[in-house]
C-alpha cells in the first residue's frame, strides 16, 4: 500500500512519517487551507473514476501555489496536468477524457491505439515501459540514471498535444516514454 511504502521510505531515511488522510470528496475552496497548512508534503496516489477529483485538482493547485512538495502517481499526475492547464494556461473546464468526454481541453486522453476499441476487457497497457528521465529533475535524481524502467497499467496518458504549451508555461516533464 501507499502508507506502507512511505513507512519504509521513512525507515530507509531515518526518519518518521506522519501520513495526515484526507478525504477529497470534502476539499473545498474554503477549507483547503485549513486542511493542507501544517503538512511538508503531499501524495495523490492511484483511482479511477470521478470520486473526489475536484478535491483533489484544489490539493494539486494548494501544493503548486504554496510551494508545497507534491508527488502524483498515476491519476495523481494526471490531476497535477489538468490543475495546471486550468490554472496556469486557463483552460477552463480541462480535464481527463475518462471523467468528462466532452471536455474541450483533454488534457489526458485515451492511449492512441485504444480509440477505436468497443470491448474494454483486457485493454490496459501493461508491463515494464522505458521512462526517460531529465537530467536534473527531482526524478532524475531519485533515480540516478537517465533511462528507467516502471510497470504500467494505463489506457489513458497524458495528451501530447498540449505539451509545448505547457512547457512553455513552466510545466516539467521529468520523464517520458520514448
Amino acid at each position: 500500500s501507499v502508507a506502507e511504502a512511505l513507512k519504509h521510505a521513512g525507515y530507509s531515511f531515518d526518519s518518521e512519517i506522519e501520513i495526515k488522510w484526507i478525504n477529497a470528496e470534502e476539499v473545498t475552496t474554503n477549507n483547503v487551507s485549513d486542511l493542507l497548512s501544517d503538512v511538508d508534503g503531499i501524495l495523490v496516489p492511484g483511482g479511477f473514476g470521478d470520486r473526489g477529483v475536484e478535491g483533489k485538482i484544489l490539493t494539486a493547485q494548494f501544493a503548486r501555489e504554496n510551494n508545497v512538495p507534491f508527488l502524483g502517481i498515476c491519476l495523481g499526475m494526471q490531476i497535477a496536468s489538468i490543475e495546471y492547464a486550468r490554472n496556469v494556461l486557463g483552460m477552463k473546464g480541462a480535464h481527463s477524457a475518462e471523467i468528462d468526454p466532452t471536455t474541450n481541453f483533454p488534457i489526458i486522453d485515451l492511449l492512441p491505439e485504444q480509440k477505436d476499441v468497443e470491448d474494454l476487457g483486457g485493454t490496459l497497457r501493461l508491463g515494464l515501459y522505458p521512462c526517460k528521465l531529465i537530467e536534473g529533475t527531482k526524478a532524475y535524481e531519485a533515480y540516478g540514471d537517465e533511462v528507467v524502467y516502471e510497470r504500467h497499467r494505463h489506457r489513458y496518458e497524458f495528451n501530447n498535444e498540449y505539451r509545448q504549451q505547457m512547457e512553455q508555461a513552466g510545466f516539467v516533464f521529468s520523464g517520458t516514454s520514448p
